[in-house]
């Protein structure tokens, strides 16, 4: 990785930590180019089964680096500010297709860009002091990374415009109530309550996994007889294969199974 973003693998669980606290680990080019190689590494690494993005300092992320985004956006080069939102873009989406289970730990701060890497994850927790909201608008700027098109699809839309149109940003508490967030907890509880939910993350079948989020996500985008229809086809491929075999033999032999992701 880089010096903005440490990367280290514990228990077969990739944790990804954005390192620029006196900054509130806003985004710059090194993390925005980091996020795609987090998720390639991942991806080809047999021994990761999920992987968790958290913060250094006290912010998850408050979102671009503003200082290094008015660097080219104050010279009015369409082109660079077009290169901006399309890694942007990439970056939030190549996190949101990865193919293994991910993991927001929002320590802290959460606005703009970190709220898109938040929406981006396939859980999230978050600690009880932290604040989270969109605030692109507090700066006069608009979402690149999803948060409009993510946000109203998790919490609806009137929700999600309160956010966006106002620049709030609201008290963890009030965004699980919202059904942003699985849980809250307190402060030192954090890592230790992500770390047993990857856990028992990784002692799942990597396939059973893998695939269970593509029934989610493509059967979102569905109409319900098509997406019913997809999860069968899924499940009949998956019926095939080595791990669902091991998983029902290990249950009638009363042992731990030993997944091989085939």
């Amino acid at each position: 990785m880089n010096e903005d973003m440490r990367y280290e693998v514990r228990n077969g669980v990739a944790w990804v930590t954005l390192n620029r606290p006196d900054a509130l680990n806003a985004m710059n080019q090194n993390i925005l180019d980091g996020y795609t190689q987090v998720v390639r590494k991942v991806e080809a690494d047999p021994e990761v089964k999920a992987l968790v993005f958290t913060g250094s300092g006290r912010a998850f992320s408050a979102g671009a680096d503003l200082k290094y985004v008015l660097s080219f956006m104050g010279q009015g080069d369409p082109e660079k500010v077009r290169t901006f939102m399309r890694q942007a873009y990439e970056a939030f989406a190549v996190v949101g297709e990865c193919e293994k289970p991910t993991i927001a730990a929002v320590n802290g701060i959460t606005a703009a860009g970190g709220i898109e890497l938040l929406l981006a994850c396939d859980l999230a927790f978050a600690v009880e002091s932290a604040k989270i909201g969109d605030g692109h608008i507090n700066f006069g700027m608009l979402p690149g990374g999803g948060s409009s098109i993510r946000l109203p699809r998790k919490i609806s839309e009137t929700r999600a415009k309160y956010l966006l149109l106002t620049g709030e940003l609201l008290p963890a508490r009030t965004l699980l109530e919202w059904g942003l967030l699985n849980d809250v907890v307190p402060d030192d509880e954090l890592i230790p309550t992500v770390e047993r939910v990857a856990a028992r993350i990784a002692e799942k079948s990597p396939l059973a996994t893998r695939l269970m989020k593509q029934m989610v996500d493509q059967g979102l985008d569905m109409p319900l007889d098509r997406a019913l229809r997809t999860e069968m086809e899924i499940w009949e491929g998956y019926g095939r294969s080595a791990d669902v075999v091991e998983g029902l033999t290990a249950f009638s032999e009363k042992r731990k199974p030993a997944y091989t992701g085939r």
